[in-house]
């Protein structure tokens, strides 16, 4: 009789705990539907901001890894998928507030500041805002670097991009311009972007220009949104994530200058048709495994470097005693 009403109690038990829901699929008919109506209205609303930010990822290669930023937020949010399908979330009205001061600038902007690069900011803004109105601070916790991850997708506007770009052009060329000088019976003048070559008493013609498409940006954004994506996945301290998110910018900046100075030697010492075209463009793909390589150097060199105590066996140590 006692044996029945234990059993009976922990089969009350067991039907109060609650289920925990393992796959998205158990969110429910109605959730799936309303977060379907939901992307179909922010993309009605922002199709053109859409639009001409795939076109000029299709158009321009300099940011043609934009295509997996998007995937790698929809990862993001696929690694906490137990926790935000379990999550009891409650509407926060600053979620509201924010929403709707985005949906408002963003006629605002186009008709009256026309400031370009503020529409798709917007955008990504208001995504995070439906975020905060609808789950609150606790989806948030889960759900704000994937919502941020997605500005690396936001194309640079032209004349910050330039700004950018010419400096390191300058950098790289004068790099490469050293490091020609080296070489026997070869002088290696810099001026600006362009780099003169006088080889064996003759002078090449033409000069060695570091185009706008060698000067590294489009590795280093590259890199740096996926350097942002593996110091989060790696569990490692909060100040060795920073340190590796830091140096993903010296490490494409070297890798460029690397670029330009193995294109000024094939350009001299091979022959200048392997300078350029399809062989240029192969030389830029090598330098991205070489900027993951030191990158990984990096991360191998600070794990190993610092061990963390809590991960220690501790030996027991037995004492007789006499």
């Amino acid at each position: 009789m006692v044996e029945n009403i234990i059993a009976s109690l922990e089969n009350i038990k067991e039907s109060d705990s609650p289920v925990i829901k393992q796959k998205w699929r158990d969110l429910g008919i109605h959730n799936c539907i309303k977060v379907g109506i939901i992307a179909v209205l922010f993309c009605y609303l922002f199709q053109n901001e859409i639009r001409n930010i795939v076109r000029q990822w299709i158009d321009d290669s300099s940011w043609s890894h934009g295509f997996l930023i998007p995937l790698f937020s929809l990862y993001f949010i696929n690694q906490h998928k137990k926790e935000i399908i379990n999550l009891e979330t409650t509407p926060s009205y600053l979620g509201l507030f924010f929403l709707i001061f985005g949906i408002a600038f963003y006629p605002l902007n186009v008709i009256h500041f026309q400031y370009g690069y503020l529409r798709p900011i917007d955008m990504i803004a208001t995504l995070g805002a439906i975020t905060l109105f609808l789950g609150g601070w606790r989806l948030v916790k889960y759900t704000w670097l994937p919502v941020a991850f997605l500005i690396f997708a936001v194309p640079l506007p032209q004349r910050y991009y330039v700004k950018l770009t010419m400096p390191m052009q300058m950098l790289a060329a004068q790099v490469a311009g050293a490091l020609l000088n080296l070489v026997k019976g070869l002088d290696a003048i810099t001026s600006g972007i362009v780099i003169d070559i006088v080889y064996k008493g003759q002078r090449m013609e033409p000069g060695l220009n570091v185009a706008e498409a060698c000067s590294g940006m489009r590795l280093l954004m590259a890199f740096l949104a996926l350097g942002v994506a593996m110091a989060y996945l790696h569990y490692r301290p909060a100040w060795q994530r920073i340190i590796l998110l830091i140096s993903t910018i010296p490490i494409a900046i070297f890798c460029n200058m690397v670029r330009v100075t193995t294109t000024g030697f094939i350009y001299v010492l091979i022959s200048p048709q392997y300078a350029q075209g399809i062989y240029h463009d192969m030389l830029g793909l090598l330098m991205l495994p070489l900027a993951f390589g030191l990158y990984w150097f990096l991360a191998w060199f600070m794990s190993m470097l610092f061990v963390d105590e809590a991960n220690m066996i501790v030996e027991d140590i037995v004492v007789r005693r006499r």
